[in-house]
């Protein structure tokens, strides 16, 4: 039986682009998407049980990774926030009732607002 996909599964999906996809978009090599993931250039993110790299569309501005996201995976690591936890930190509604969510902050241009965030979603007790 095929488990029903989690909220957060779902707005993954409707809001990311596979490695293939992602590979044609920027015209290069899979490998090359891999070493940026790897590299902390992009947000990989895997569904539970996935082998497969998702790559949420608001990292980027057009064509190319927004200048903010090498800092936010930074600001994840010393949180101690893994992929996952950080996709779910990014996009998590703020605030009471808000509909805003980080990855509208850093579609805006406001980076440092989320590198603070992200640096206080801190995972250790």
């Amino acid at each position: 039986m095929i488990e029903p996909l989690t909220p957060l599964a779902r707005r993954l999906r409707s809001e990311s682009l596979t490695d293939s996809w992602l590979a044609a978009r920027l015209g290069v090599d899979k490998a090359r998407i891999d070493a940026m993931r790897r590299s902390g250039e992009l947000i990989g993110v895997r569904e539970r049980g996935s082998t497969e790299w998702r790559y949420p569309a608001w990292q980027f501005d057009g064509s190319q990774p927004r200048a903010a996201v090498p800092r936010i995976l930074g600001a994840a690591r010393e949180a101690g926030l893994d992929e996952s936890r950080l996709y779910e930190v990014m996009t998590m509604r703020l605030g009471l009732g808000g509909e805003q969510r980080l990855a509208d902050v850093l579609v805006r241009g406001r980076d440092d607002e989320v590198v603070a965030a992200v640096r206080a979603s801190s995972s250790r007790p």
